[in-house]
C-alpha cells in the first residue's frame, strides 16, 4: 500500500479522520459516547480546524460567500424550517444513522491488532461498496462497484478477516463496550510522508531509517 493516503492513516497530526486527544479523555463511558456518535458531523467537520488549520484562499471565501447567499435565499423564500431540515438532516444521517456506522466500523479496533475491516451487509447495495474496506485499502483505484469482485475471486485474503455484517451493530457495541470508544485507534508516530519512490521500498512501504 504505497498510496500516501494509506501512510498518513493513524499518523497523529496528518490523519484528520484520527480523534483527538481529548475526544479520547471526554468520550470514554456509554452517555458519552452516545453522545460522541450523535455529534460525529462537527468532529468530523472542525476536528481539522483546530488540529491542522490552514491558511484561507480566495476559493474559501468565495465558498463562504455562495454557501451563506444561499441559506439566506433559501430562508427568505422557505422559512426557518427548510434551513433547520437540511441542519438536522445532516446531523442525522452524518451520526446516528445505521448508514453512518461505516465511519466507526473503518478503523476502530474491534479486535486487537486489526485496524482495517470490511463490512458484508446490505447497506452496501446504496453505499457504492464502501464497506468492503479491506479490499479499498489494498486496491484503492479499484471502482466501488467492483470491489464484490475483488474478495470474489481472492477469497483466501478476506474471508479470514474480522469483518462486521451490521452498521447498526457497530455502533450498539461502539457505545456499549467499555474497551471500544474514539480512543480506540492505531496510532502512529509523527514522520514525513514519502512523496518519491527512491523513499520507499520493494513493498512501497517507507525505507526504515
Amino acid at each position: 500500500m504505497g498510496d500516501s493516503i494509506w501512510m498518513a492513516m493513524g499518523n497523529e497530526g496528518i490523519d484528520m479522520d484520527l480523534p483527538s486527544k481529548m475526544e479520547g479523555v471526554l468520550f470514554h463511558n456509554t452517555f458519552t459516547k452516545c453522545t460522541w456518535v450523535f455529534l460525529q458531523p462537527f468532529f468530523y467537520g472542525l476536528r481539522p480546524l483546530f488540529l491542522r488549520p490552514k491558511p484561507v484562499t480566495g476559493l474559501d471565501i468565495i465558498n463562504i460567500i455562495v454557501q451563506s447567499a444561499f441559506d439566506v435565499v433559501l430562508l427568505y423564500y422557505f422559512g426557518g424550517k427548510s434551513l433547520a431540515y437540511l441542519v438536522i438532516g445532516n446531523v442525522l444521517v452524518l451520526g446516528a444513522h445505521p448508514v453512518a456506522g461505516h465511519f466507526i466500523s473503518d478503523h476502530y479496533m474491534f479486535k486487537k491488532g486489526y485496524e482495517t475491516y470490511s463490512y458484508y451487509g446490505p447497506l452496501n447495495a446504496v453505499t457504492f461498496n464502501v464497506g468492503y474496506h479491506n479490499e479499498h485499502h489494498d486496491f484503492p483505484n479499484i471502482p466501488g462497484c467492483r470491489l464484490p469482485k475483488v474478495r470474489e475471486i481472492a477469497p483466501e485474503f478476506y474471508e479470514n478477516l474480522p469483518h462486521h455484517t451490521s452498521w447498526s451493530r457497530v455502533m450498539y457495541d461502539f457505545v456499549t463496550d467499555p474497551d471500544i470508544g474514539p480512543f480506540a485507534r492505531v496510532k502512529r508516530r509523527s514522520k514525513p510522508i514519502p512523496i518519491h519512490p527512491t523513499e520507499l521500498d520493494v513493498d512501497g512501504d517507507p525505507k526504515s531509517e
